[in-house]
């Protein structure tokens, strides 16, 4: 086979690959584009963005379509760089000394032999020197390790770091080394049609009652991130309890129907219970999470009511 055809050949191949993955997937087929292109390319990478827009269900489709374990590690001051590499077993040590058969690997080395993807969530929020250790297995796919050896990583394994840009608090600074050998693509709230698919999807919401419903809690949800006393709003997981809470609750109240009269003021408890804890305040402003979903709650079923309305 000439390299041409097997250029080709690989083409096809990942063009098959995204067409698969993007059909367990909503609204992303520019970002799992970009993504694929990237990991497919041997590139880690860092996927920027608040909670909630899809990071790891687009990764968990690809590491399914390739066939790999996708290891979750969350990052945190208490992510020491022995949690991420591995430790030797503390009892076997005193049994039998150090070996490399009383190695207890960590996500790094397991990710690495296995050949999978590490993904690091809250990446700013690990320690420098943990971050550090993954330098030389970024650049090198190798790392040594005391009293075992050199850990030499599988072609498939990456890693994939996110983080919420809007979040200062208790985050690091990376480093300029650290930038340097990632990748990056911001990955942000989907549009309004994409968030009421996914809504639908994870909800069962059916009939004129589920219809009207996701159309008010995605509304409702994506209104949060736009509201002047908020830092942060909530993700489209706001809009999907908003909807299951407020079904719930139109069991409970003998409620039927979204032109009962009782309607607006079950999808505002709902938004108190679903949305209250996911919204952030400005601390320069004096108000409350209920304050702020009354206004928005007001906005959407008393001031502009045609926006509620079926159609």
């Amino acid at each position: 086979m000439t390299d041409i055809a097997r250029a080709d050949t690989g083409a096809s191949r990942l063009a098959a690959n995204r067409e698969r993955i993007a059909s367990r997937i909503v609204g992303r087929e520019r970002e799992l584009e970009l993504t694929l292109a990237a990991v497919a390319a041997g590139r880690d990478i860092l996927l920027e963005g608040p909670p909630g827009t899809s990071k790891t269900t687009m990764l968990s489709a690809i590491t399914e379509e390739w066939g790999i374990p996708l290891l979750f590690v969350e990052g945190n001051a208490d992510l020491t760089p022995a949690k991420l590499v591995g430790h030797h077993n503390p009892a076997r040590v005193l049994q039998e000394d150090y070996s490399a058969e009383n190695f207890v690997a960590g996500p790094l080395v397991e990710a690495m032999k296995e050949g999978g993807f590490l993904y690091i969530e809250e990446f700013n929020r690990a320690p420098e020197d943990t971050l550090n250790t993954l330098l030389t297995a970024m650049a090198d796919r190798s790392i040594a390790v005391p009293r075992v050896g050199r850990i030499r990583a599988k072609p498939t394994f990456r890693v994939i770091a996110s983080m919420n840009p809007y979040d200062n608090v208790g985050t690091t600074r990376l480093s300029t080394s650290v930038h340097d050998r990632l990748n990056r693509l911001a990955v942000d709230y989907q549009d309004a049609p994409s968030e009421e698919r996914i809504v639908a999807l994870r909800t069962a919401a059916q009939g004129e009652f589920g219809e009207r419903l996701i159309a008010d809690a995605v509304a409702v949800t994506r209104a949060t991130r736009r509201h002047p006393d908020l830092k942060q709003g909530s993700s489209v997981r706001g809009a999907i309890d908003c909807v299951l809470v407020a079904t719930k609750l139109a069991e409970l109240r003998d409620l039927r129907s979204p032109d009962d009269e009782r309607y607006p003021e079950l999808v505002f408890d709902a938004m108190i219970v679903s949305l209250s804890g996911r919204i952030h305040l400005d601390e320069a402003i004096e108000t409350t999470p209920e304050r702020v979903l009354r206004e928005i709650w007001e906005d959407r079923f008393i001031l502009e009511p045609h926006a509620a309305a079926p159609g």
